[in-house]
């Protein structure tokens, strides 16, 4: 019997949090790996046993966790090269620190680190990220045929900004070839690869749109059955600038209602300073939000109010946001997230913590949902597209081999460990349907 390619299992400490405050785990666990598919979890005996007389390709981990590939909501691919740098909040940083990094990302510079920065999120353990490209559509084209060939599951799209852009163009020319430019792309790029990679729409935010931008990019995102992604209530001076500009408007949100911006398929970064009404219309409208706690706090934008997003039924996931984050290790955004509630829960006592289990939801099948993609990733289950991580726990334990067994260690113990001490140092592998789109080196041998 021909042995299937598509066909192998692969053994290790499976830990996965399909729900909010859950989280499951299997010590000696071990996953079927078939055209690109989970077809089965169980325990590793059990399972090994069970295909005795099957050619399987055996991939054994041993101690090595085994996750669902980590899902970043949020980040700017023209960005990462700034990362770290600059001291200011939100607007001053975007004028001296950013916009001048993003003028010069078309061309040769755009080819050269686009597959640099997909090959960054595989050795991060990132399986899926949503994306901003810079203005060109050079840039975007740039980074869809990195995306591409990255293997990674991509959601991204030109920047769009009409008021106050980094770009050469006339005003008015501005608009018009921004359009024309993102809806080329879309045309082109949504659902290349098999429905790998997508496009996003994407309006920076109402600082920088006109009102006839942001209506249209919603109209073409509606058309193409495409995403949208934006920022909202980052920053305070940023608020202030939108109520002059939209006097009429009853807050910020609002104006991306009246735009018709506020869709299912619609992400929104930050969102740290929202009223109740304006978390009720974005729950009404079904429209989610990336949450960038590392970002937000290097920035001092603010403290998201996590538990009143998720009273209200919105969908939140975790993002990266690099460059105002400073990298792209989602086990360091999780961190981040933490951070930010044991800060707020200083100042309200009765606030629940937010534990790692949830953290880690966020960043698995909370992005998921943020993404309307939770039929398909986000946790190990049957039938699931096979977007997972191998980490090496040996290298998150101090002294390393030599430090406890992970027998001594609970589940929680492991995943707060993950959390604490994780990144591209402990990333073993990074399957993306299936297909290793990463691979650690092998150690050096001494001689």
């Amino acid at each position: 019997m021909q042995p299937d390619p598509t066909l192998f299992g692969i053994r290790g400490f499976l830990i996965d949090a399909p729900e909010f405050g859950s989280l499951r785990s299997r010590r000696d666990g071990a996953i079927i790996v078939k055209n690109g598919r989970f077809a089965e979890i169980g325990d590793y005996e059990d399972l090994r046993k069970r295909h005795r007389d099957t050619p399987v390709r055996w991939v054994d981990r041993g101690s090595a966790l085994i996750f669902p590939g980590l899902i970043d909501c949020h980040t700017h691919l023209p960005q990462y090269s700034a990362v770290a740098r600059g001291e200011s909040q939100l607007l001053p940083w975007l004028r001296e620190d950013i916009f001048p990094v993003e003028r010069e990302f078309t061309g040769p510079r755009a080819r050269e680190e686009a597959p640099l920065f997909f090959r960054e999120l595989a050795r991060n353990g990132t399986t899926t990220a949503m994306v901003y490209a810079a203005i060109y559509e050079d840039s975007c084209e740039a980074g869809f045929e990195a995306a591409e060939r990255s293997g990674l599951r991509v959601i991204l799209g030109k920047m769009m900004m009409d008021l106050g852009s980094y770009g050469q163009l006339q005003p008015k020319k501005i608009l018009s070839v921004s359009l024309i430019e993102s809806e080329r792309l879309c045309r082109k790029w949504h659902g290349a690869a098999q429905g790998r990679i997508e496009y996003a729409f994407s309006p920076r935010f109402a600082v920088a749109c006109s009102e006839k931008l942001m209506r249209s990019a919603a109209e073409l995102a509606q058309r193409f059955n495409a995403y949208l992604q934006t920022h909202l209530a980052e920053n305070r001076e940023e608020i202030e600038k939108v109520r002059n500009l939209h006097m009429s408007a009853l807050d910020y949100t609002d104006v991306y209602e009246k735009c018709g911006m506020l869709t299912p398929k619609t992400m929104l970064g930050h969102c740290l300073h929202l009223s109740s009404r304006e978390i009720d219309a974005i729950a009404a409208a079904q429209a989610n939000v990336a949450h960038c706690p590392t970002s937000n706090l290097f920035l001092a934008s603010g403290l998201l109010k996590l538990d009143q997003l998720l009273r209200a039924g919105l969908a939140v996931g975790l993002g990266s946001d690099v460059a105002a984050g400073p990298e792209l290790n989602m086990w360091q955004v999780m961190r981040g997230a933490l951070d930010v509630q044991k800060a707020r829960n200083m100042f309200e006592p009765n606030l629940p913590r937010l534990r790692p289990r949830e953290a880690f939801h966020l960043a698995t099948a909370g992005g998921a949902r943020a993404l309307g993609k939770t039929a398909a990733i986000g946790s190990l289950d049957a039938g699931k597209e096979a977007d997972m991580i191998v980490v090496d726990l040996a290298a998150l334990l101090p002294y390393g081999n030599q430090g406890k067994r992970i027998d001594d260690l609970t589940t929680e113990d492991i995943l707060a460990l993950c959390i604490y001490r994780g990144g591209p140092h402990a990333t073993l592998e990074t399957y993306v349907r299936g297909n290793c789109v990463y691979r650690a080196p092998e150690p050096a041998t001494r001689v």
